[in-house]
């Protein structure tokens, strides 16, 4: 497991789930055994404009996830409980306001943990919803050729280490850090299977509790978005030296995409 100085960015509390005082950064969350904490939100963002980020999904035990396909949320292992039958998570999506009459809330019927997580790397997890949602779907990166440059990251979590979550999305734009970089900053970081993202010098930005599973994404080389990471964890929120730590969706595409299958997706 983790060390616990490392925060996942975990699910932030809603409703029963009693918001855990972490401070959690860049999908970080610290892994307890009643399941998901808080999860990050995004620090230094701005408010997203209706529609801007259709695939965006807020989840019922305080993460975010992005629409796989119309009927499966990609989010991260460590905002769930482990695999098999699940009708307790609901989805919030089609709305940058969660208090918008116009919110679709589907209920999810079956979660699919990564295989062999253990708290350490293959941070994903895919959450197969009741009904299809009528909203875009945010394609995967199956390389590493996106996995460089300004990354966006967005999500209704804490706008600042240790706040509350947010009624509205906010989004943010973070630099890639390189493998090497990171490490410095994080030993326990797993080369190959995380990335890396933010200002490292001077912080600021970053993603924090209860932004936990969403996306993090850019464009493609045909200016359409693509999906390369999965907010994880981190250690506070927008800190100098510490940048956010996300799955690298890439390295687990195919695993995705067969779970996705699995899933009847």
């Amino acid at each position: 497991m983790r060390n616990t100085l490392k925060h996942l960015k975990r699910a932030s509390a809603l409703g029963a789930v009693a918001l855990a005082a972490f401070s959690l950064t860049p999908g970080s969350a610290n892994a307890q055994p009643t399941g998901p904490e808080p999860s990050p939100s995004v620090v230094g963002g701005t408010r997203a404009a209706q529609g801007e980020f259709p695939f965006m999904v807020r989840l019922s035990m305080g993460c975010g996830g992005a629409l796989y396909s119309q009927d499966i949320v990609l989010t991260a292992a460590h905002c769930v409980d482990g695999s098999g039958p699940d009708t307790s998570i609901t989805a919030t999506a089609g709305v940058v306001d969660l208090q918008s009459s116009s919110a679709i809330k589907v209920k999810s019927t079956e979660v699919l943990q990564a295989p062999g997580y253990n708290g350490t790397g293959k941070d994903w997890a895919l959450i197969k919803l009741a009904e299809p949602i009528d909203q875009p779907t945010l394609k995967i990166a199956d390389t590493t050729a996106y996995n460089k440059g300004d990354f966006t990251v967005a999500g209704w979590g804490a706008a600042v280490e240790g706040g509350g979550q947010q009624r509205y999305l906010l989004k943010a734009s973070v630099p890639f850090v390189d493998d090497a970089t990171c490490k410095a900053a994080y030993d326990e970081l797993v080369t190959g299977e995380e990335i890396c993202a933010g200002k490292i010098a001077e912080g600021g930005v970053d993603t924090c509790q209860g932004d936990s599973g969403g996306p993090m994404f850019r464009k493609d080389d045909g200016g359409q978005w693509i999906q390369v990471g999965i907010v994880s964890w981190g250690e506070g929120c927008a800190r100098p030296g510490k940048p956010g730590v996300y799955t690298e969706v890439s390295t687990f595409a195919k695993d995705i995409k067969a779970g996705a299958t699995q899933l009847g997706g």
